[in-house]
């Protein structure tokens, strides 16, 4: 066996997005569903923001939804903690409506599926910014389960953001897997390549919904069908 664990990014890669689109539309949504709770949509968008780039800084001594809601809360005031459940609400419901915003495909099933014959563990290494409710939702979206994961990252259940290779090494720490004996799979150049190839494992920069900028990492590379037969091969 090649790999002992292959790592999915989730939005761009087995979600297909067009990301720009995607975050104005969904934020759109949300804005508008938790406005009714005293959230002014330009002040809670920024302090969402601050809160995400401060998960992105998080040094590992705390989980990452606590690092958010405290620089959230801190911005906007202790009563947002009163609101947690209610943005849970919104992901369990209204934040569906962002698949819009998306193009599912079914070779990501594919993709999944053939990961799983070829390694013993997969993960869907997703930036931990989100709450499970939210990952789980735009896993719908592609029509494979969570149990086709060995793991989930979310916010909640993670202390670092990509593009920190940290990020990577407590995934293997986790799955306890070589980060030399794993492959991540992902369309950001930055985030899924760089960032990997930093803690050591291979990579597979996935090209149809590609975020880079400047010349791309040197790996393997090519669009869904490209990825289909590179699996197959292993």
């Amino acid at each position: 066996m090649k790999y002992e664990g292959i790592f999915f990014d989730l939005d761009g890669t087995l979600l297909p997005m067009d990301n720009d689109a995607f975050t104005k539309g969904y934020l759109g949504l949300l804005a508008a569903a938790v406005a009714p709770y005293g959230f002014e949509p330009k002040s809670m968008l920024c302090a969402m923001w601050k809160g995400v780039a401060a998960m992105v800084k998080n040094d590992g001594s705390r989980t990452n939804d606590k690092v958010f809601w405290d620089v959230f809360a801190g911005i906007l005031g202790d009563f947002t903690y009163h609101h947690i459940a209610d943005f849970d609400a919104f992901y369990k419901k209204d934040f569906h409506k962002a698949v819009a915003f998306t193009q599912p495909t079914a070779l990501a099933a594919r993709a999944v599926a053939l990961a799983r014959e070829k390694a013993n563990r997969v993960v869907l290494a997703t930036n931990p910014f989100f709450p499970r409710v939210a990952v789980n939702a735009r896993l719908s979206w592609t029509g494979i389960a969570e149990d086709d994961f060995d793991l989930i990252t979310d916010y909640e259940n993670s202390s670092y953001c990509k593009p920190n290779p940290v990020y990577y090494l407590d995934i293997c720490k986790k799955m306890g897997v070589e980060p030399t004996r794993c492959l991540m799979i992902g369309n950001n150049a930055e985030e899924d390549i760089a960032a990997a190839q930093a803690a050591g494992l291979s990579t597979f920069l996935l090209t149809d919904c590609l975020i880079a900028e400047g010349a791309l990492p040197d790996t393997p590379k090519g669009s869904f069908p490209v990825l289909i037969e590179f699996l197959t091969a292993l």
